[in-house]
């Protein structure tokens, strides 16, 4: 079972960066929740070996790309964010100081807490893409203009995969050209 979720979890995460194009140094949020991969409701069956898988299928495809892994926290945790403190300062975010633990920020975020070289947290972040896994709703820690991706790989298990990358705003009106490179 935690096989598959990893094979299916790297397949959704290259699908996700062949279609958004993203460089090195850009962020990547995940959000996710274990308990949606087992058919329960949020929070009822968190999962440290079903988040430990996803982090397996996700993780490497990011780093060995030079993106940054971003991990969104449950609610308990006002959908805080773990990730490197490379993107703190990128961003130039304040960090603030909790340890996500399985039952407050998640299963997905404590794994990503305890296995970066210098996790923080931080309350925002403006993500370059990413993936919802489960519906627990990323939207917010994405850049203004985000596009939806149709993914062939869209269920982990139980779970609903949402992705979806950014571009630059559309300004200027109807004279206006733009850099088909940016769309």
């Amino acid at each position: 079972m935690y096989e598959e979720i990893t094979e299916k979890a790297k397949a959704a995460v290259t699908e996700i960066l062949e279609q958004a194009k993203l460089k090195e140094g850009d962020i990547f949020v995940v959000g996710c929740s274990s308990s949606t991969l087992k058919g329960e409701g949020y929070g009822k069956a968190s999962s440290m070996e079903i988040a430990q898988a996803l982090f397996d299928g996700i993780y490497p495809e990011l780093k060995k790309r030079g993106i940054i892994l971003a991990a969104q926290c449950c609610e308990h945790l006002n959908r805080a964010i773990i990730t490197e403190e490379t993107a703190a300062i990128k961003q130039n975010r304040e960090i603030v100081n909790v340890v996500p633990q399985p039952k407050a920020g998640g299963s997905f975020a404590t794994i990503t807490y305890n296995t970066l070289a210098a996790p923080v947290a931080l309350e925002h972040i403006k993500a370059d893409a990413g993936m919802d896994i489960g519906g627990v709703l990323i939207g917010m820690h994405l850049k203004e203009v985000a596009v939806p991706l149709n993914l062939k790989t869209n269920m982990i298990g139980e779970a609903h995969i949402t992705a979806a990358r950014t571009r630059p705003k559309f300004i200027g009106g109807e004279r206006a050209h733009y850099n088909d490179e940016m769309k």
